[in-house]
């Protein structure tokens, strides 16, 4: 038997992380995953891969949209669907092949297979059981479908099935405007399927700034996704390797449907919890299954943490990253401490949309002062230079401090720029202290200053 100060129970971003931060604080630690790769979901059917297949349709687009007008003349290229999903293949192999990698340069131990915690103290995996002080539960997430649709990964698929289908469908619906189904259904319109986007609600994505929302949906339609919003879904039926969904709309009630080559259901996640042994430890659950902790990550039975996509929050890789690191410092006795005010989030389309803090939705809510300092790509050189003129930049400040509350962007590299405004927010800056600081000519980064100073006297270049 085995015995270890960390046992952490998954290897996607959250877990992966954590067990090297509790390496680099003299932790003996394992990490039990039962997939043949390390990173979780993230790296091998999620982040990753999904990014990789944006950037490769991303360059399709420019070939066929962009290039002549700069020079580049030629015939535009074709795909070979089998090569693209192959170049995604050695992307997400590379990323997995570096975690473990970083395991071996840290001495932590890879227990394969999939775990159960008999015990307090105790996890086993297969014949095995493993001593630990401290067991870290970061099993992650699994997509959610919706009652009375069955998911068979080749017609009705997730998103890891949207990443392996044998072929280009020439008609998608896609059942959710979240993040993953904007940026799936924008991967396979830029391959020539017609798209088509289901949504319960009355606005995509849920939560964004509304402003933010209504311009992204222009641009998606734009580039030829088809929105059907206030929807209900009422059921997927496959029939000669067709899928039909059937819908009613909320305004009246009416009864619809459409018939597609495939359907992806993108309707959120829901933690990954199946087998551990919550219920016979005692372990707290809220209503919608995730684990309850409290500041320090621990649940209510000793010595067992949780983080990430099993807790309540943002289901997001870095947000599980973070938490990875403040439970591995806190059981360490170290006071860490995580500012789930300015955690950003990106939608990796193109153009890309961030946001971090405050939308002006929740400001009016909650009846506070604030001012609006907005900037457009197109008064920015660089963008216009780069054919990524559209959108703007957003900044929310407060009306009488002029601190930065929220900060929306959509255009090229937003989720890069939004970073500039985390690291204002998190040392309680002002909007002047954005506009005062000198920025690279020609950059992107002027459309973020521009929008700081129009929070003021107003910007320049416009």
């Amino acid at each position: 038997m085995s015995s270890y100060d960390v046992i952490v129970i998954g290897a996607g971003p959250g877990g992966y992380v954590s067990a090297i931060r509790c390496a680099q604080l003299g932790m003996k630690v394992a990490v039990v995953e039962g997939r043949e790769t390390l990173g979780g979901t993230c790296l091998n059917v999620g982040c990753i891969p999904s990014k990789a297949l944006l950037h490769a349709t991303h360059m399709l687009h420019e070939a066929e949209h962009n290039f002549a007008d700069m020079g580049l003349k030629g015939k535009a290229p074709s795909v070979d669907w089998k090569q693209m999903l192959t170049y995604k293949e050695t992307v997400v192999g590379q990323n997995t092949g570096g975690i473990e990698f970083l395991f071996k340069k840290n001495k932590i131990d890879w227990i394969k297979g999939w775990a159960t915690i008999p015990a307090a103290g105790k996890v086993q995996v297969g014949d095995d059981t493993y001593d630990a002080k401290n067991i870290i539960i970061a099993s992650g997430s699994e997509a959610s479908v919706l009652p009375g649709i069955e998911v068979d990964e080749q017609t009705v698929v997730t998103s890891t099935g949207a990443l392996t289908l044998n072929k280009i469908p020439k008609s998608l619906v896609v059942i959710g405007a979240g993040v993953i189904g904007l940026e799936l259904g924008s991967v396979y319109a830029r391959l020539g399927a017609e798209v088509t986007v289901i949504e319960y609600l009355d606005a995509i994505t849920p939560g964004m700034d509304g402003e933010i929302a209504r311009q992204f949906q222009k641009m998606l339609t734009k580039q030829g996704l088809k929105f059907t919003l206030g929807a209900a879904v009422q059921g997927v039926t496959v029939k000669n390797n067709k899928a039909t969904v059937t819908y009613q709309l909320r305004k009246d009630n009416s009864e619809h449907s459409i018939t597609a080559d495939t359907v992806l259901v993108a309707t959120g996640r829901k933690p990954y919890t199946a087998g551990l042994g919550l219920d016979a430890l005692g372990v707290a659950l809220t209503d919608r299954g995730q684990i309850k902790t409290d500041a320090k990550y621990a649940t209510n039975v000793p010595g067992i943490y949780a983080i990430g996509d099993t807790i309540a929050g943002p289901m997001l890789a870095h947000k599980a990253e973070d938490e990875g690191m403040a439970v591995a410092e806190g059981i360490a006795g170290q006071k860490p401490h995580v500012n789930y005010g300015v955690i950003p989030g990106v939608i990796y389309t193109h153009p890309e949309v961030s946001n971090v803090g405050e939308t002006e939705e929740t400001l009016k809510a909650a009846g506070r002062a604030y001012k609006v300092g907005k900037f457009p790509f197109m008064g920015n050189a660089r963008a216009k230079a780069n054919f990524a003129g559209d959108g703007f930049v957003k900044l929310l400040v407060d009306a009488q401090t002029d601190r930065i509350l929220g900060a929306h962007i959509i255009g090229p590299m937003a989720g890069d720029l939004i970073h500039e405004i985390c690291v204002a927010m998190e040392f309680g800056a002002a909007a002047e202290d954005i506009a005062r600081t000198c920025h690279a000519h020609p950059t992107y980064s002027e459309a973020v200053r521009e929008a700081a100073l129009a929070c003021g006297d107003g910007a320049i270049h416009v």
